[in-house]
């Protein structure tokens, strides 16, 4: 999420907070806990749930599902799309450990398919050309559609039926005497919850 996030955030944090010295590292969930959990991070910016008792978290907004479709694609005639249309659609996903594959995938109650099946994406502008170019349909979390992952495609989206989403939060190692510090991260992160 940290490209979609971060052209926002870091003005915020900038101004906010001169003095901050701010190192970033992008990675996949579990490998940026086993990095919390090492000491080498204070704290990780994630989606919720994400089962890792050892951490201590603070969800600090929602973040929905879209459907992003062609113009011309049957879903795209629906003011929302529930989990029977998805299931019957070429849903392309990202590749396995993507925890966003995950969240996708529960937020409209489908199962995950088996082993080697289906399209995978590496990245979400991966499955957006993907989409563009006739393959199927994705799911796409608000932010990123927000940031503008959609530009330079002639892509339409569409709300989940019921309204699915993932939550973004924060988690930091249980021990840590930071948690003042880390809500006000937070707090610059997201001013406006969702």
């Amino acid at each position: 999420m940290a490209p979609f996030l971060l052209p926002q955030a870091l003005p915020r944090l900038r101004a906010g907070f001169p003095e901050l010295r701010l190192t970033l590292r992008e990675d996949l969930t579990a490998r940026l806990l086993d990095r919390l959990a090492n000491g080498d991070l204070d704290v990780a910016l994630l989606a919720l749930p994400y089962h890792a008792p050892e951490m201590e978290m603070l969800a600090l907004a929602d973040d929905p599902f879209v459907v992003a479709c062609p113009a011309d694609h049957p879903l795209a005639a629906l003011a929302a799309v529930g989990g029977a249309d998805l299931a019957a659609a070429e849903l392309l996903l990202l590749e396995e450990g993507h925890c966003l594959r995950d969240h996708a995938l529960a937020a409209c109650s489908l199962p995950a398919p088996a082993r080697g099946e289906g399209v995978l994406g590496t990245s979400l502008g991966t499955l957006v050309q993907m989409v563009a170019g006739g393959l199927g349909v994705t799911l796409l979390p608000r932010l990123a559609v927000d940031a503008g992952v959609l530009i330079g495609s002639d892509l339409v989206t569409r709300p989940l039926a019921g309204g699915g989403s993932r939550r973004i939060g924060l988690a930091w190692r249980k021990s840590s005497a930071r948690r003042a510090e880390f809500e006000m991260l937070g707090r610059v992160l997201f001013p406006d919850p969702g």
